[in-house]
């Protein structure tokens, strides 16, 4: 028995609420007063108030039978909801229009000076522009809404991915054996775990710059305090080569941007060979872009299979954060595996929370 999927959803605005209620009143409004500004018009003040009346009336009817329909246009898919929103404004526009062209010739009050065909063309063929491009900044709004929402959900699943329990065990296995031979040793390794996760659940000080960034140089701190960790655990069978020198320390960097990085070089390159590897951290400006390099050695046997998590959000993340400038490389190399990230220098602020 076949199981019929499920039609991606389109959210639609609200138009029982005021905020899109009100967008219909202004741009109608905003409609009436460019008509009765154009150079051709007699700019009589009746004529603008009683079109201030028509399309206040319109946006009312429109309001109210958007409201009704939205349950029934949201279960269509795809951009289904917005064709059927656009065909309603323009019935409403059209039966509207007509009722208000009766009650001019019936009432003789001589307010339209155009025949009902003509009166009713018109208001369609506005109606039919300022309904599509009010719905396409209904759309880009909901699709900028929907990216954030997906950031904020990629960032807990990154949390979740980084706050391995591996990791956590290993640590803590680690600690328990230095509690009596090296104290110190114990004592620093839980400060390092305690900052790791400090910043894993978003309580690090935000930078003097403010907004959501932190910087370079908290990055890089941070990935040496799990350096630290983990070189109490592997010994000397972790050998690490930094080329970091000359780097912009207050350079806007997400949080726990490298340190997935690092740690995916520590399982995957060090952790399956006996004889451990070296992991060299590179970073270099280069013109206008930051590029900074995290390579580790390929074993012979490939290790665990991951899930790809970690550097699917640092793509992510990076493209959304710094756009179609910055690039994530990541794939064999010379017998090592290298992720490069090429950041521009010059990158767009950051969005306040």
């Amino acid at each position: 028995m076949s199981v019929r999927p499920a039609r991606p959803a389109t959210p639609l605005p609200d138009f029982c609420r005021l905020p899109a209620v009100a967008a219909l009143f202004a741009v109608g409004a905003l409609t009436v007063t460019l008509m009765w500004l154009a150079p051709d018009n007699p700019r009589g003040w009746r004529g603008y108030s009683v079109g201030m009346l028509f399309v206040s009336w319109l946006s009312v009817l429109v309001a109210l039978a958007l409201c009704y329909a939205r349950p029934w246009l949201q279960r269509l898919g795809g951009w289904m909801p917005y064709a059927g929103v656009w065909l309603l404004i323009e019935l409403v526009v059209a039966l509207a229009s007509a009722v208000a062209r009766w009650m001019d010739l019936a009432l003789q009050l001589d307010l339209v000076h155009t025949t009902p065909m003509a009166f009713v063309r018109d208001n369609l063929l506005i109606a039919a522009l300022l309904g599509a491009a009010m719905l396409r900044y209904f759309y880009v709004l909901a699709q900028w809404q929907a990216r954030l929402a997906a950031v904020a959900h990629a960032q807990v699943d990154a949390l979740q991915a980084r706050i391995r329990p591996h990791f956590l065990f290993n640590s803590m296995n680690t600690v328990a054996a230095l509690v009596r031979v090296d104290p110190a040793a114990a004592e620093r390794t839980i400060e390092d775990l305690c900052e790791l996760f400090r910043a894993a659940l978003g309580q690090s000080q935000m930078s003097q710059a403010g907004g959501r960034d932190g910087t370079l140089a908290d990055e890089l701190e941070l990935i040496e305090r799990y350096l630290a960790i983990e070189q109490l655990r592997l010994g000397e069978r972790l050998r690490i080569r930094r080329e970091l020198e000359g780097l912009p320390a207050d350079y806007p960097l997400p949080r726990l941007l490298l340190q997935p990085l690092v740690e995916n070089a520590v399982r995957h390159g060090i952790q399956p060979l006996r004889e451990g590897g070296e992991i060299v951290l590179r970073g270099v400006v280069d013109g206008r872009a930051l590029t900074i390099d995290i390579s580790n050695p390929l074993p012979p046997m490939p290790s665990t299979p991951g899930h790809g998590h970690g550097l699917t959000n640092v793509r992510q993340r990076v493209a959304y954060r710094y756009g179609a400038r910055a690039v994530v490389d990541a794939g064999p190399r010379d017998g090592r595996f290298l992720v490069r990230l090429r950041l521009p220098l010059d990158p767009p602020p950051a969005e306040q929370p």
